[in-house]
């Protein structure tokens, strides 16, 4: 996230040079800040679905369509980002010339990484993530997770923690997300925060993310408990 800022005033420059709107992927389990920022800033955020193989498609449909040069950054819930076009992975390397940029960056402004994230907090609300997860190993267990799955889209959950489910988008149904089908369930609830239930592409598991916001980081902590504690009897 840090690394998300100074990029932001990079966008801004190249908004007015090239006259095109920058944009910014991320995948739909990742941060709901950044979705702040683009409002303020005016740079185009997308989102697709997780795995950094996504991301990398987009900027070749960029490619593709002349506009390489819009693409500012990519990044996961995972920690992984890309700067520029020469990879469709993550780049560290990048990511950390970045940072040490950015350090230096705000020590002229008498201020380190903290105290500039802490600054966007204070601006934009005090977003956290959590993840709650669940194994089921062996055949059972992937009956198991087939069976949570089609639990939640038959009978789905009215809140969580008491906080109303308003949204729900079953990104199952690629004619309504505008993406490729996927087993990927997510709750908006009334309070502004989100749950995202999938099963893990890679391990028997199914995770949870939840995304809170608060007007301080005290309000945020605890309704990312509450969530955490919300979710977990979805995967008993």
């Amino acid at each position: 996230m840090n690394i998300l800022f100074l990029l932001l005033a990079i966008a801004l420059f190249i908004a007015l040079v090239l006259k095109n709107v920058p944009i910014v992927i991320s995948t739909i389990v990742s941060s709901a800040m950044p979705d702040a920022l683009a409002r303020d800033w005016g740079f185009e955020m997308r989102r697709v679905l997780t795995g950094f193989k996504y991301i990398g498609d987009q900027i070749d449909q960029l490619k593709n369509a002349g506009e390489e040069d819009r693409f500012l950054m990519g990044f996961e819930e995972s920690y992984g980002y890309l700067v520029g076009t020469h990879a469709r992975d993550k780049d560290a390397i990048v990511a950390t010339m970045l940072c040490v940029e950015m350090a230096s960056y705000y020590a002229q402004k008498g201020m380190d990484l903290y105290e500039a994230m802490d600054a966007l907090y204070k601006k934009y609300g005090y977003y956290l993530n959590g993840t709650v997860n669940a194994s089921f190993p062996g055949e059972s267990g992937a009956q198991k997770m087939a069976g949570i799955m089609s639990g939640l889209r038959e009978n789905p959950p009215k809140d969580f923690g008491g906080d109303a489910v308003v949204k729900v988008v079953d990104y199952k149904k690629p004619e309504e997300t505008g993406l490729p089908a996927a087993n990927v369930l997510i709750y908006t609830l009334a309070s502004g925060c989100t749950v995202v239930v999938r099963p893990s592409g890679t391990e028997p598991k199914i995770k949870t993310y939840f995304t809170t916001k608060g007007k301080d980081l005290a309000e945020a902590e605890a309704k990312k408990e509450e969530l955490a504690a919300a979710v977990k009897p979805l995967l008993a």
